[in-house]
């Protein structure tokens, strides 16, 4: 495989790295809601363009306090006309999470680049019990909603630090605009949970970085990647937390039918604080989530790949109660011009 393919499969891997990994970050326990997107940590050949588009599905149903299984999970609600944090507002039911994204990678020079991350699809299905209180005896409604919208826009720029044969050594800065729409009302007309949002309203930092080794040059491949959001308030004062991801993994690249094929594997952490509104810290949001992921990418033709990855969790520590994923599917096709 030439220099410049194992740019383009070492920027694709990079960029699932960071699509891939669930988080549930409010109460309503969504797995798209703060989605680091878009770093496609290799970089491009100057005037060459890597499009990815990809899909994902994240279903949420199993109820967790801290990182153990409980028969259900209460959460609080926000209620953005009061500027109030409502304990026990809902008992959390399931969650199903859809987005369809297009990152475009361009390279500059021969060691920067820049990445447009867009998504183009963010559906999501959520279903709760709403918990009310009258003269003493409580209540449940049952509430299904759907909610579908474009999400945040991402730019990135990367530059190599160090190239060579066996090492790959990039640095990414970029930034998060609030494109997405974060105003969504519920059934009764009002601002609905921030975790059901496609956007989250807010402008966002972005750090990362990436190192590739080539254990055995062309063939197999090890690589690190860490990137950290750095998160603002919106207008609704309501900030969700910053977020750090770390991953790491192996590739392998063989051949059947004189057809190329990736194998990997990789395991993926991801970490952030409870969010936060009106200052206050908002119950049964952030946590810790580690993953195993196994996958396979097929080089259809010498400028387009399919790949597809399953993630599983082997770890998931939550703050208070909240649903956590079951797995997560992702599937993509990706082209070098």
């Amino acid at each position: 495989m030439q220099k410049s393919a194992y740019a383009a499969v070492s920027a694709i891997t990079a960029l699932w790295l960071v699509m891939s990994v669930p988080a549930a970050h409010a109460s309503c326990g969504s797995a798209n809601c703060f989605l680091v997107t878009g770093t496609q940590d290799g970089i491009a050949n100057p005037g060459q363009l890597i499009m990815d588009l990809s899909y994902r599905f994240i279903p949420m149903s199993r109820a967790q306090q801290g990182s153990e299984r409980v028969p259900e999970a209460l959460t609080p609600g926000i209620d953005f006309g009061k500027g109030e944090i409502e304990p026990n507002h809902h008992r959390e039911m399931r969650t199903n999470n859809e987005l369809m994204q297009l990152d475009a990678s361009y390279g500059i020079t021969p060691k920067f680049a820049v990445t447009l991350a867009m998504p183009l699809m963010n559906n999501r299905l959520h279903e709760h019990f709403i918990i009310e209180e009258h003269a003493g005896v409580k209540e449940e409604h049952f509430s299904s909603q759907t909610f579908s919208g474009l999400g945040d826009l991402r730019l990135i720029g990367k530059y190599a630090l160090h190239t060579s044969v066996r090492h790959l050594l990039v640095a990414g800065l970029g930034i998060k605009a609030p494109t997405g729409e974060y105003k969504l009302l519920n059934n009764s007309g009002s601002i609905n949970e921030p975790t059901v949002m496609p956007g989250t309203g807010s402008w966002d930092g972005l750090v990362s970085a990436y190192y590739g080794y080539q254990i055995k040059p062309h063939r197999m491949d090890a690589f690190v990647s860490t990137s950290y959001q750095l998160t603002t308030k919106n207008d609704l004062d309501y900030r969700f937390g910053n977020t750090l991801l770390v991953n790491s993994g192996v590739n392998y690249l063989f051949n059947i039918a004189e057809k190329e094929l990736t194998a990997s594997l990789q395991i993926n952490l991801r970490q952030a604080p409870r969010d936060e509104f009106k200052e206050y810290n908002v119950p049964s949001t952030g946590g810790t989530w580690v993953y195993l992921t196994p996958g396979i990418k097929a080089q259809a033709s010498n400028s387009t790949a399919l790949y597809a990855h399953v993630q599983l969790p082997i770890y998931q520590y939550v703050n208070e109660t909240n649903l956590v994923p079951r797995y997560g599917l992702i599937m993509g096709v990706s082209h070098t011009f």
